[in-house]
């Protein structure tokens, strides 16, 4: 998965942020799978998606609220 910047998530609509949280949930659920397995995995990668996936969620939150405060 690609490094997205600030300035791209900010640029998404809320359809695409639904999807690209759809797919890190995919994916730090399936890195929770292989833990729990015994398979291995990047740890350091758990790291990076979870902070994609706040960041993703709160600018989407901070649009909703922008959006609910000029109507």
């Amino acid at each position: 998965m690609d490094d997205l910047s600030l300035e791209k998530i900010r640029s998404m609509d809320y359809s695409s942020m639904d999807i690209k949280i759809l797919e890190i949930k995919k994916i730090l659920f399936d890195f929770r799978m292989k833990q729990a397995t015994r398979q291995s995995f990047k740890p350091h990668l758990v790291k990076k998606y979870k902070k994609q996936l706040s960041q993703i969620m709160t600018i989407k939150t901070e649009k909703i609220i922008h959006e609910n405060m000029s109507s």
